[in-house]
């Protein structure tokens, strides 16, 4: 198949075509808010670096479970469709909320409760897509490439998102950046209705769900050491982004503003690494991508460990961009490949390897910033990230077939 009827193939799919729109209004949604939870914790809220890891670890903890009952009933039971409409309306209520509470207890059910079901989103948005391909033979060969293209458009979102969302708290507090996040779930809620159909699981894939459930497959030594390698790996890129504002103007001595420059440089690169490494994919294996994008993440903490100013952070973003084009796109088609015919348990498996990875993350900064200071936790994440490579490296190309278990 050529490259042109390739392309051509993945934008006759009206269903693809909406996926991406999705992803962008998904992306900004997560862009607004994720670069400055560190701040709105610590300086909005009051609560100390300690306080703030608790809190994000409470409520992480209940996005893996109501995440995971959402993956597992949208593989069952419900269409993608509904599972969608249900994560964008709470993410709706959730944002809405951090809007107008500032008291900590209120804001810990909030999260642990609406933005625990939101959480499911994403996986539920790559899941669906994932389905629009395999439906199709036309696009069945291509998956890796297409699910980046997909991942693209999320990652296009960053590239603006980060600076929006500083100016509307420059201007209008943390009250104008978490409305217009509510304004953006709202927004795929809405889209939702209109673009995606309503598709109740296959008797096929009911069987296949029954037959394999999330905790089979994890008891498979080599599932499980990956989940553990992407949650470790995680763990430090949840470290990553709540150190790296405070890392910004605390220790290096930038301005806000120097938070949505660093943030929306790498998405920048991310679109044109995820295009080429979905090419790449069809031809290499996977396994291997993935351990080139683990060493790249050690040279990248260390690299930030090591900065003076704010204009090296920035630069260091363009490695970022590698990592992230991996072990943010690539990664959930490699996780999809485990669990055939199941993409909403296979897509929160890799979500939920993010979620535990955020619970280890979440307490570790918060002892390491709090004891050592900032710099300290880009030298533990370069550290860790050597860890989960290490496993990989030792696991090598093995793999397991789960379709016969």
């Amino acid at each position: 198949m050529s490259s042109e009827h390739g392309w051509r193939d993945f934008w006759a799919s009206r269903e693809l075509r909406g996926a991406l729109v999705l992803g962008i209004v998904l992306g900004l949604a997560y862009s607004f808010v994720g670069p400055f939870m560190s701040l709105f914790g610590t300086k909005e809220v009051g609560l100390n670096s300690l306080e703030f890891g608790l809190f994000m670890t409470v409520t992480s903890l209940a996005a893996v479970v109501l995440s995971s009952l959402v993956a597992r009933w949208s593989d069952v039971r419900y269409s993608r469709r509904s599972t969608l409409l249900m994560s964008g309306l709470a993410g709706t209520l959730g944002y809405l909320g951090y809007a107008l509470v500032r008291d900590g207890w209120v804001l810990l059910a909030i999260g642990s409760t609406a933005l625990a079901v939101s959480a499911g989103s994403f996986a539920q948005l790559f899941a669906y897509a994932r389905d629009v391909i395999q439906r199709d033979e036309r696009l069945r060969d291509k998956a890796p490439l297409y699910m980046n293209v997909v991942r693209i458009s999320f990652a296009f979102a960053w590239t603006l998102g980060p600076m929006i969302s500083a100016w509307l708290m420059m201007r209008l507090s943390f009250l104008g950046t978490f409305l217009a996040a509510a304004g953006l779930y709202a927004a795929f809620t809405t889209l939702v209705l209109l673009l995606v159909p309503s598709r109740p699981p296959t008797a096929e894939a009911q069987a296949l769900a029954e037959a394999l459930p999330l905790r089979k497959a994890l008891a498979e030594p080599i599932v499980f050491t990956y989940f553990a390698a992407f949650s470790l790996y995680h763990a430090c890129s949840v470290m990553g982004m709540m150190n790296l504002p405070l890392y910004l103007t605390r220790t290096l001595e930038g301005a806000e503003t120097d938070v949505g420059i660093a943030y929306s440089v790498a998405p920048v690169f991310e679109l044109p690494f995820m295009i080429s490494i979905g090419f790449l994919a069809l031809r290499i294996e996977h396994a291997r991508i993935i351990r080139a994008s683990l060493v790249a993440a050690v040279l990248y903490y260390s690299g930030l460990a090591l900065a003076e100013q704010p204009l090296g952070v920035f630069f260091l973003q363009i490695l970022s961009a590698f990592v992230v084009s991996i072990m943010s796109g690539l990664a959930i088609t490699f996780f999809q490949d485990f669990l055939p015919g199941q993409p909403g348990t296979a897509t929160s498996l890799y979500s939920n390897s993010a979620r535990v990875g955020s619970l280890l993350g979440y307490l570790a900064f918060g002892t390491i910033a709090e004891k050592f200071g900032y710099r300290v936790v880009f030298v533990a994440c370069a550290i860790a990230c050597t860890v989960s490579l290490s496993a990989l490296v030792l696991l090598g190309s093995r793999r397991v077939d789960l379709r016969g278990s």
